[in-house]
């Protein structure tokens, strides 16, 4: 954990154009930025296309190099690349997931998944890339094992949220699924050991100081031990598991919440992101970024997050996503409404 004590200020360093409607969501891919291999994100948008971007390391500016289109027929709303990077899933309001490989630099559907009954939200993979993750206003969760030759299977339909689900996440470092919905609640799930039969363990809601509405994005820190959610009810909320435990195989260790953090919004919430340097990010509808880190002191009654730095008018419209970068550059990447992405640096104050 790094020391905030100067100022920081996120740097606009690129503005992307190219789709034709709001651009939902981006996503890093994380095998990129490292080891001279320039970064490479994707981003996904009403207009059913997803866009592949590349950083030229000499000039340092961006390049669309593919657009994956007359694939989805409708909204493309998410997208994720596996945890090695070599596969792209794309989830669609036309209710299919499609599996991109990149094949000598040409992007290739190499599977499409079905079974929603309408709109997909939301696509994720598990740390290992053995499992993938959907979800639906249809209000279920899908589970879908993964096996050789672009072969997906079904093996687990999650149903316990009453509505639509926005988002699903795997934990960085063990087979537990977060869901959030709708229905202002966060809801995780188990499998057993062989992983074909998933069960609720735990739902997060106002009962045990949960949202009062709906629940957009959630995101874990580095270790998983901590996440972060974000709401319709202009709050980011901080719940902590016990990683000993976690880790330990000494059964499931139930989340609590520790701090809300309010007043910093004052539109919805749409995505929230923890960077490997301990720096939340939050993007909302009032158009703005706002960077928040835990604070160093000690306290009494748990941990308190402070305002890093706070950027107005990040861009025209509603910010949907912000997603930090992997690789050694701190850089933050927005999409919105307005149709734009933009890549941030964080720098220190000069």
């Amino acid at each position: 954990m790094e020391l905030w004590d100067g100022g920081f200020e996120l740097k606009e360093t690129a503005k992307l154009e190219g789709h034709t409607d709001r651009v939902w969501s981006l996503a890093w891919n994380p095998a990129t930025g490292v080891g001279g291999i320039p970064l490479v994100f994707a981003s996904c948008s009403g207009d059913k296309t997803v866009r592949i971007w590349e950083k030229n390391p000499s000039s340092g500016s961006w390049n669309c190099k593919a657009v994956l289109e007359e694939t989805h027929t409708r909204t493309v709303r998410s997208c994720a690349w596996s945890p090695n990077g070599k596969l792209l899933a794309t989830a669609s309001f036309d209710a299919t997931t499609a599996i991109w490989e990149n094949i000598g630099g040409d992007y290739e559907c190499v599977s499409t998944l079905e079974g929603h009954e309408n709109e997909i939200k939301s696509v994720s993979w598990n740390a290992s890339g053995s499992l993938l993750a959907t979800c639906s206003r249809d209000r279920t969760v899908w589970i879908w094992e993964v096996f050789p030759g672009n072969e997906y299977e079904c093996v687990s339909v999650l149903q316990g949220h009453t509505q639509d689900v926005k988002m699903v996440q795997w934990h960085p470092t063990m087979d537990l699924l977060f869901s959030c919905s709708y229905d202002n609640t966060v809801k995780v799930w188990a499998g057993d050991d062989d992983n074909d039969d998933w069960h609720c363990v735990q739902t997060l809601d106002e009962s045990n100081n949960g949202h009062s509405s709906t629940v957009w994005t959630l995101s874990f820190n580095p270790t998983g031990n901590k996440m972060v959610t974000c709401s319709d009810d202009l709050t980011l909320k901080i719940w902590e598991s016990n990683e000993t435990r976690l880790h330990s195989g000494g059964g499931y260790s139930p989340w609590r919440h520790t701090c809300t953090l309010s007043g910093y919004h004052d539109r919805t919430i749409f995505s929230v992101h923890w960077s490997r340097n301990g720096i939340i990010a939050s993007g909302a509808a009032d158009d703005s970024i706002r960077l928040f880190v835990e604070n160093q002191e000690k306290v009494i009654d748990g941990p308190s997050f402070q305002l890093l730095f706070k950027k107005e008018k990040a861009h025209n419209m509603d910010v949907n996503s912000v997603q930090w970068s992997p690789g050694e550059e701190r850089l933050l990447g927005s999409s919105s409404d307005d149709g734009t992405i933009r890549i941030w640096e964080l720098i220190p104050n000069s």
